[in-house]
């Protein structure tokens, strides 16, 4: 059986990513062998198509970081032919075959069967950038704080991560701080639920170790300078989540927000997260999350249009989520 797959080989000159046909015999060992029908475009999945990345860990790689589909072959119980399943990071597009490809064969352990009340597409257009949004708000739910505590900042607002992130927390009551360097897009976040918007220059150059306290919770997804900027204006007592470096993996900052106001860096990994948590994030976003506004913020593209989406994620040109309909 022959499918298409998104495959980076490596060449002369680096990297070759490309369309290929590949054939089953060419799918790596696992014990669940899925009909993948949805993927997603994350900012990981841009960096991976343009050739330019080191994310790549070995060679040849699908790449594709999320993937949904219907299971076809199964040697577990748990996992039965027909069922729908969603796998999200475990190293796919890194050192396993991911979901740009109409066939996957995984490891069962890494799936998670479709949360009820979400589709297929649905599920992608949360996707990693979603399920990372919500460990970031049970990161800060986990400190204590509440909406109460005062607003909660969300950096690149107009990105996957922001997007879920300001729909979010502004459903559970936080007043929503989004920061972007796209004010056309005000409207937008508004609608997500963002409150103020704040000019992403503000918090992109260089600031004082110690700002005036304006949030008590941040979703950042930025990194370097924003980050530094971000924990720096944080008040007393606060949390933020970080989970991106779209800005850069830099981070020019001073203990003085952590041993003056008492600010605590929480670090989110989706990658490697531990079922148990991966559960309750992805059941949490199947019950709390805006359908309307999941909708809204999302744009689905055919699997031919792959690469263009992955530079234009790249160049900040998209909004929200990317849904790639793999069939």
């Amino acid at each position: 059986m022959k499918f298409r797959a998104v495959r980076a080989d490596k060449s002369e000159s680096g990297q070759d990513v490309r369309f290929a046909e590949m054939s089953a015999d060419e799918l790596m060992e696992g014990d669940v062998t899925i009909r993948v029908t949805h993927s997603t475009v994350n900012y990981k999945d841009g960096l991976a198509l343009s050739g330019k990345s080191a994310i790549i860990r070995r060679f040849p790689m699908v790449l594709g970081i999320d993937l949904a589909g219907i299971v076809e072959e199964s040697a577990r119980p748990d996992f039965a032919k027909g069922e729908e399943v969603i796998l999200n990071g475990y190293g796919l597009s890194e050192t396993h075959f991911g979901g740009y490809a109409e066939r996957a064969r995984v490891n069962g352990d890494w799936l998670i069967k479709l949360p009820a009340g979400l589709t297929r597409a649905e599920a992608m257009a949360v996707g990693t950038a979603g399920y990372t949004a919500m460990l970031a708000l049970m990161a800060i739910e986990r400190e204590g704080l509440s909406p109460s505590a005062g607003p909660a900042l969300v950096t690149g607002a107009v990105g996957g991560v922001g997007s879920i992130a300001i729909s979010l927390l502004a459903s559970k009551g936080w007043r929503v701080i989004a920061s972007t360097g796209r004010a056309s897009e005000t409207g937008y976040l508004k609608e997500l639920g963002a409150a103020e918007i704040v000019e992403r220059a503000e918090l992109a150059a260089p600031g004082r170790p110690l700002g005036k306290e304006r949030w008590a919770a941040a979703i950042d997804s930025v990194g370097s300078q924003t980050l530094a900027n971000a924990l720096s204006q944080t008040r007393y007592g606060g949390v933020v989540a970080a989970c991106g470096l779209a800005g850069g993996m830099d981070l020019p900052a001073t203990v003085a927000p952590f041993i003056l106001r008492g600010v605590t860096l929480a670090g989110i990994d989706s990658v490697q997260c531990p079922m148990p948590r991966r559960l309750e994030a992805w059941t949490r976003l199947a019950r709390d999350l805006d359908r309307g506004k999941l909708a809204a913020m999302t744009a689905t593209i055919p699997f031919d249009q792959l690469f263009d989406a992955g530079r234009r994620i790249l160049r900040g040109e998209t909004r929200g989520r990317l849904v790639v309909a793999i069939e």
